[in-house]
């Protein structure tokens, strides 16, 4: 229970990689909020299964991109728990197509959500975290932030800058003891993948060494590593959880 009496934020925690980390948490003793935009149904149910650890939970609806919508939702947050001690920011979309036939609307949404919604959470947990002197974030990009991805100059461009924002943040913060680091997930089984023919899959499967799909669990342990006392000298850090996918 490494992490019991501490308040985790997780955005966009109601499914896939979000919901996986937000389990593990609870699983490991921290009370854990569960961001999320469209489906309470969803998010009350990973309460329950937070719940079910012997430890507090709560689902809170907002939209990370807009600046007074998280504000309220950390105040919220503090009204019951008084503290964030983790935030992990998760939240994410895609909005895929070919550069020339992009709407604009399209690179606006990811870049609003990836981007300016890990700007805005971090800004404002980051500033209580300062004053605390205490506080750990890690934030969610993607390998395609690294390598760049036909079909997906939005999304790669938004997590690219995640990384850049990271390691910028880990800078700021340091001066406090506070640690920013982040986790690149490769080829995960999600609900973005099971849209995915197997034909594709296969090939992708191809591209990584360890020859299969990661499973969000996968995920979830590195993103308790970087804000665990296990990693308490590591700060700016970039890793990935890819199979191999990225060498």
């Amino acid at each position: 229970m490494i992490f019991s009496g501490k308040t985790v934020l997780v955005t966009g925690g109601s499914r896939g990689i979000g919901k996986s980390v937000a389990l593990a948490y609870g699983a490991e003793g921290a009370n854990v909020v569960v961001n999320y935009t469209s489906n309470p149904q969803k998010a009350e149910e990973v309460v329950a299964e937070i719940k079910a650890f012997g430890v507090e939970a709560m689902a809170i609806s907002c939209d990370v991109s807009d600046d007074s919508a998280v504000e309220r939702m950390i105040e919220t947050i503090e009204k019951e728990f008084h503290t964030i001690d983790i935030l992990v920011n998760n939240a994410g979309v895609t909005r895929d197509g070919l550069l020339i036939r992009m709407k604009d609307s399209d690179w606006d949404q990811v870049m609003d959500i990836n981007l300016k919604g890990t700007y805005l959470c971090t800004k404002h947990v980051g500033k209580r975290m300062l004053k605390r002197k205490s506080g750990n974030i890690v934030n969610i990009t993607s390998v395609v932030g690294l390598t760049g991805n036909a079909g997906q100059s939005n999304y790669s461009a938004s997590k690219a800058g995640v990384i850049g924002f990271t390691k910028s943040v880990a800078k700021e913060f340091a001066v406090r003891q506070i640690r920013v680091n982040a986790v690149a997930p490769g080829f995960i089984a999600t609900d973005m993948t099971e849209k995915l023919s197997q034909e594709v899959i296969e090939t992708y499967k191809t591209a990584i060494p360890l020859g299969r799909m990661g499973d969000p669990e996968d995920v979830a342990k590195a993103v308790l590593f970087l804000s665990s006392d296990q990693s308490s000298y590591m700060t700016g850090q970039i890793i990935t959880v890819d199979g191999g996918m990225t060498l």
